[in-house]
């Protein structure tokens, strides 16, 4: 194929070269590792860099025009303009075809960023929510076809939004083609999944291995006696794990992945990374191995389509979690976003306890003030459960506390069980071995809300939506990019009518995926009711942070523990101003000395979320029930 000059000057296989010349430095280390015992590492960068180059051939040109800006400027995503919004195309807007429909909103409420929720075909009947794909190259017959798929990214990137979608990295279902010819028999594709003759490692295996979903799907490993085979199943029986020893699992993937690309996705999410790499004596949860993989992937990508990130989608406890931003060897090497699973949960228990010592702790102990061309996606609810991530290590820190006494009240709480509790979730997914819960539940009935409506108590609902504008204003401003999820920034609560679902009923979280109401979004104007009151503090709280630019995603964030456990409090450290963002988490007011704050006497300072001057009482700061002041010098 002939090659054209590219606006550079350059010509187009001059450029590949070059950002494969770029790639393979940090290409080289971790596919030595993973894969330099068995083969043979060049023959692999060979067949790699073919591969890479075939896709970049068949890139379009407004894709290339992208990555053109996003390789000169590759921290673009670090933005204070930056918003994401989460959703389901079916619950948002039916289809694919009706997403463009739905931009104007988008766009109103500031959302730069979308993430349509899992898209791909599935499989049919149960599939664990969509995220088990039975093919990749295919969308949802019943979202519409790939043609669609491709004009909505176009249409969205029109509008400046980002597409991100879902790749599921630890397995496929079962119906697969790579699944069914492994189930045929094939030896090439069975060395694409983990098979075994008999169940003597699978037992092994299993002596160490946690259970995810104990209730609907016990164990790791599936008998299929058709063909006589235990096959590893860490999720559900009908998706089989992948196995990333097998370097043509690792060629397979970067296709699919630049296929993709090339259909308009900007941010991959990468499902259940921690689970990828096995080694027997393990959990089989975040082995170092993993972090190679996302580095040969994120690398991989960035030669065939520099403009594409990638967000690692990993649950997992505070010291697990910094690794996958980038650590050591790895650092501004692999993913560029990754979800804050810890500002979730603490924002949760801080909630339930009217107590942030354990947040403070957890978020100033463990994580870094910063990270290298890489930040935290925040969030306050999404589309899993909670799991209350509490180690017995950090609740020593605020005694008596216990991790397992504060597990269990965290879970009792949010269920509604304990005494005085404001919340109507849901329990999910009990361990018998520990007694561990988690939690189910959407961001308003969770908050509040669904109970002070249902008693019709107008000082308990003024109450609920303080607590969720507090969630939004704290994942708006504490570093990285807040991800809303669709229906929060109008108080969507529960949904029990998935019950009535037989693909769906055994799957408590479809509780809190409630479709979008649109009749309450056109009554916004009216500005009285809650969806009023939330939808236009969620849109005040957005604008703030994009006219802010200390909360662009490389500026640190410094945690203050001021002494009063009522309070959690950071700084913004920018390298002109410092921003001082405060959050009252009781319903009773609480009063801030400036000076303890640290507020420069000499200078007057504003609260960028109402843009009012400072105001002091008795020369002192008060913060309401529940609420947030974002601080700045002039």
């Amino acid at each position: 194929m002939a090659r054209k000059a590219t606006t550079t000057g350059l010509s187009e296989a001059q450029l590949f070269d070059l950002r494969w010349a770029r790639g393979r430095r940090d290409l080289i280390g971790p596919l030595t590792r993973l894969y330099g015992a068995s083969h043979d590492t060049e023959v692999l960068l060979a067949r790699l860099r073919d591969l890479l180059d075939s896709h970049w051939q068949a890139r379009p040109a407004d894709l290339r025009a992208s990555d053109l800006a996003r390789d000169i400027d590759p921290d673009w995503f670090l933005s204070e303009q930056m918003v994401a919004y989460v959703f389901y195309i079916d619950k948002f807007a039916g289809t694919l075809a009706d997403i463009p429909a739905r931009i104007p909103y988008l766009r109103d409420l500031g959302v730069t960023y979308a993430h349509l929720m899992p898209c791909l075909m599935p499989r049919p009947g149960a599939s664990d929510g969509g995220y088990a794909v039975m093919d990749y190259r295919a969308i949802n017959p019943a979202l519409g076809t790939m043609d669609d798929f491709a004009a909505t990214t176009a249409a969205l990137r029109g509008a400046g939004i980002s597409t991100c979608i879902d790749m599921v990295l630890n397995h496929t279902a079962k119906e697969h083609d790579w699944a069914m010819r492994a189930r045929a028999g094939d030896p090439f594709y069975q060395q694409f999944y983990l098979m075994f003759d008999d169940d003597t490692l699978p037992r092994r295996y299993e002596a160490t291995l946690p259970e995810v979903f104990p209730d609907q799907a016990p164990g790791s490993f599936t008998h299929y006696p058709d063909i006589g085979k235990w096959v590893w199943t860490t999720f559900n029986e009908y998706q089989w794990d992948l196995n990333w020893a097998n370097p043509e699992v690792f060629l397979a993937i970067v296709d699919t992945i630049l296929h993709l690309a090339n259909k308009g996705v900007d941010i991959f999410r990468l499902d259940a990374v921690a689970f990828m790499w096995k080694k027997m004596g393990t959990d089989c949860q975040n082995l170092p191995q993993v972090h190679d993989i996302i580095q040969a992937l994120v690398q991989a990508t960035r030669v065939a389509a520099p403009g594409i990130i990638h967000k690692a989608e990993a649950i997992v406890g505070p010291h697990q979690l910094v690794p996958y931003l980038g650590k050591g060897a790895h650092a501004g090497k692999v993913a560029k976003l990754a979800y804050h699973n810890s500002l979730m949960v603490q924002f949760w228990s801080s909630l339930a306890a009217r107590d942030t010592r354990l947040m403070t702790h957890v978020l100033r102990s463990h994580f870094p003030e910063g990270f290298d061309h890489a930040c935290f996606a925040t969030y306050i609810r999404c589309h899993d459960d909670i799991g209350w991530a509490i180690t017995p290590e950090d609740a020593a820190h605020v005694p008596p506390m216990t991790g397992p006494g504060h597990r269990t009240f965290l879970a009792d709480f949010y269920n509604g069980s304990f005494p005085g509790s404001f919340a109507r979730g849901a329990d999910f997914q009990t361990n018998a071995e520990t007694g561990d819960r988690r939690t189910n539940g959407s961001f308003a009935s969770l908050a509040g809300l669904e109970q002070a409506l249902a008693e019709d108590d107008a000082a308990a609902t003024d109450l609920a939506i303080a607590r969720i504008l507090m969630g939004h204003a704290l994942i708006a401003s504490f570093g990285g990019i807040p991800l809303i999820y669709m229906g929060d920034e109008i108080g969507l609560l529960n949904d029990h009518s998935y019950l009535a679902d037989p693909a769906r009923a055994d799957d408590g979280r479809w509780m809190h995926r409630p479709a979008m109401d649109w009749k309450a979004v056109k009554s916004l104007a009216k500005g009285k009711s809650p969806a009023a009151r939330l939808h236009a503090g969620t849109r005040a709280i957005l604008a703030a942070r994009k006219a802010t630019p200390q909360l662009a995603g490389h500026v640190p964030t410094r945690i203050v523990d001021f002494g009063n456990p009522a309070l959690f409090i950071f700084e913004r450290r920018a390298e002109d101003r410092t921003l001082t963002c405060l959050f009252n988490f009781t319903e009773t007011n609480q009063r801030v000395t400036p000076w303890g704050l640290k507020l420069d006497p000499a200078r007057h300072y504003a609260d960028l979320l109402t843009g009012a001057p400072l105001g002091l009482t008795d020369g002192l700061i008060t913060l309401p029930p529940y609420g947030c002041l974002w601080l700045r010098p002039d």
